[in-house]
């Protein structure tokens, strides 16, 4: 088994070999310049790799770069055997990364907490105190102190 240092720079490596293969090696109009590679990681024996990507686009582009890069794993995986230089090249597994979808549900939140903020800074505008300004009793108004 593998050290995690050296797993981790395998995983910085495919990610860094297979975004610069996306951007000039294939020449798929599936996965054009619509997908980035957001993250890599690799099992602890070295043997399989997953690579997390987005796609900037709606379901249909995401539909056809999950299938471009299905059809280019092996080219993909050529590539980083020969940038790795290692015994063994992962097999390459990958999986749409949810970030941007989380972000957006994050985003809508916020949203709705600001509408929920706004509509209580309106309804508290005009609003007054239920007692006196000042509830606090002092010194020498209504009883001395002893």
């Amino acid at each position: 088994m593998a050290d995690n240092a050296r797993a981790k720079k395998l995983a910085d490596l495919i990610r860094e070999v297979v975004a610069e293969k996306l951007q000039r090696g294939i020449k798929d109009p599936r996965l054009g310049t619509h997908v980035t590679i957001t993250d890599t990681r690799v099992t602890g024996d070295l043997r399989e790799a997953t690579v997390f990507y987005t796609v900037y686009g709606d379901d249909e582009d995401r539909a056809s770069a999950a299938a471009g890069l299905e059809s280019a794993k092996g080219i993909l995986r050529s590539a980083v055997g020969r940038a790795a230089g290692t015994k063994f090249t992962p097999t390459l597994a990958f999986v749409a990364d949810a970030l941007p979808e989380n972000a957006r549900t994050i985003e809508d939140l916020l949203d709705k907490a600001r509408a929920s903020d706004a509509e209580v800074r309106e309804a508290s505008s005009g609003a007054a105190f239920a007692g006196d300004a000042d509830p606090y009793k002092k010194l020498g108004e209504d009883d001395t102190a002893e």
